[in-house]
């Protein structure tokens, strides 16, 4: 019986993972560049609008969209990890994990937070 090596195999899902590690980083960087599109029009539709909407919901709104880049962002780094692990790759990737992780945990709280009080405050008369 071939081992996985000398079958081709290995190289066969070491290449898989590695198309599917940029895709996840481009789905990732699309995310960042559809959340800056959104935010520029909602931007600009509050400066024009005369009651001049809540820029919080805007600038949380965007922050939505990092929150779901910073994820994907991190799926990306764990998928390099998986394939080529070296004590200095895992080092780097446990570093990159704990700054997104505690990035993404603050926004996540910000936006819970807006929400709350946006549901506490009473409509417009």
């Amino acid at each position: 019986m071939m081992s996985p090596v000398e079958s081709g195999v290995e190289e066969w899902v070491l290449n898989m993972v590695l198309w599917l590690k940029l895709g996840v980083e481009a789905l990732g960087a699309l995310v960042i560049g559809i959340g800056i599109l959104t935010l520029g029009l909602r931007y600009i539709r509050r400066c024009l609008s005369p009651d001049h909407a809540d820029y919080n919901q805007v600038r949380l709104s965007f922050a939505r969209f990092l929150a779901l880049a910073l994820e994907l962002q991190l799926a990306a780094d764990i998928l390099s990890t998986a394939v080529a692990p070296s004590w200095d790759q895992i080092g780097k990737l446990g570093a990159i994990a704990v700054l997104r992780t505690a990035l993404n945990y603050f926004l996540g709280r910000e936006i819970r937070e807006a929400e709350a009080v946006r549901r506490l405050k009473p409509p417009p008369a």
